[in-house]
């Protein structure tokens, strides 16, 4: 197993202390920015300003992007994606069954055996606070045409990440890829994401839960995001019997998640649970986007399709968290005469984790300044405008 890298020797001061790395890196990356002390530390501090400097041999295939901000942009869409429905989170829901139909009910059975396998409604709930850190591995392929087979092609591109979360709808995630570097979170009001190639250009959005939360991470959430979803039948995964259990986007959550621009027509979720296990075994959720065009009339329409397989289930401090799998994201672009292509896999594996974090403040989500100061200044209008009134 790989190690991840958490400190940095003092190289400039021998009985200093060690430097504490923003984002844990695997060892093989550490191994990879220099053989001397002065050069690795020069090379690491522009590693974490996403300008490292690779030579010719070694330069990394960045997933065949064409740009270091397209590059950027794959690791938002593979590394920290959102799932568009707000989520609870500081407790297992036990909602009483409102559809009576078969389909609901026996949904609602199935997650019930999930909360039981993953520890129980007690220890779910016992859990305040998170924090996680994990190791990637990155595929990526060219744009090839729609109706041609995708290979993944050239080196992995190697990277950790780190995750915090709090009850409730708070979170920070940032991850570190061949030293580009994304970050998200949610300070309970908006959602927001930033990169390391345009960090004073963060977006926003309603408060949502990081798709990784999903990934065998968070048992709480994934049973609270089912409980409104039907099984619409069995699939076997891996030799494993599975119930299948489907969960639409309501129409009114995609039209409030649309911009002037892109109209999100679908974004289905399923998920796969273990009928000896009772453990969710795979994620999958297919998101359909139409761009609308700056000239002309024909529309362009983007569809990402992601599947999680979810491994290694272990029992943490009485809760059972998965520790890796791989995730498989399908980029398809058409219309207006474009019918293209890509695929993204990452290999995931948890490191460490960690339950009820001691001394874990709100400073820890705090969105990036210039959302912070939009915020206060939104905040501040509606409390005069309540002061007026």
């Amino acid at each position: 197993m790989i190690m991840m890298r958490k400190l940095c020797p003092n190289y400039e001061k021998e009985d200093g202390l060690e430097t504490v790395l923003e984002v844990p890196i695997p060892e093989d990356m550490w191994t990879n920015i220099g053989s001397s002390g002065s050069n690795r530390w020069q090379n690491l501090r522009a590693l974490m300003k996403a300008q490292i400097s690779w030579d010719n041999d070694n330069k990394p295939s960045h997933l065949s992007a064409t740009s270091d901000n397209e590059f950027v942009v794959l690791l938002k869409l593979v590394g920290c994606p959102l799932i568009p429905l707000q989520v609870q989170s500081d407790r297992t829901l036990t909602r009483p069954l409102q559809d009576p139909s078969f389909e609901a009910s026996t949904a609602k059975y199935i997650v019930q055996q999930y909360i039981a396998a993953t520890g129980g409604l007690g220890a779910l709930d016992s859990l305040k606070s998170m924090y996680a850190v994990g190791q990637v591995r990155m595929f990526g392929s060219d744009m090839s045409q729609g109706n041609d087979s995708v290979h993944n092609i050239g080196r992995p591109e190697v990277g950790g990440f780190v995750l915090w979360q709090k009850n409730p709808d708070l979170w920070n995630f940032e991850l570190v890829v061949s030293g580009f570097k994304v970050s998200a979170g949610s300070d309970g009001k908006i959602a927001w994401n930033q990169s390391s190639t345009q960090p004073g250009n963060a977006s926003k959005g309603p408060p949502r839960p990081l798709r990784r939360f999903f990934q065998g991470l968070d048992p709480r959430c994934t049973a609270n995001l089912f409980l409104d979803a039907v099984c619409v039948g069995e699939k076997a995964i891996n030799n494993e019997d599975c119930f299948l259990l489907k969960l639409d986007t309501a129409q009114q959550v995609l039209e409030a998640q649309s911009a002037s621009h892109t109209e999100i027509l679908r974004h289905t979720i399923w998920g796969y649970f273990s009928q000896r296990t009772g453990l969710l075994v795979k994620f999958e959720d297919i998101k359909l986007v139409r761009m609308k065009p700056v000239k002309g009339k024909d529309f362009v329409f983007w569809e990402t399709s992601t599947e999680s397989m979810i491994e290694d289930y272990r029992y943490i401090d009485g809760i059972t968290i998965a520790h890796g799998g791989t995730t498989m994201s399908m980029l398809h672009r058409y219309g207006n005469a474009q019918n293209h292509k890509r695929r993204i896999e990452e290999n995931w594996r948890i490191e460490e984790v960690d339950f009820n974090i001691c001394g874990l403040s709100l400073d820890c989500f705090l969105p990036p300044s210039d959302l912070k100061r939009e915020q206060d200044s939104v905040d501040c209008r509606a409390s005069c405008a309540e002061e007026k009134s």
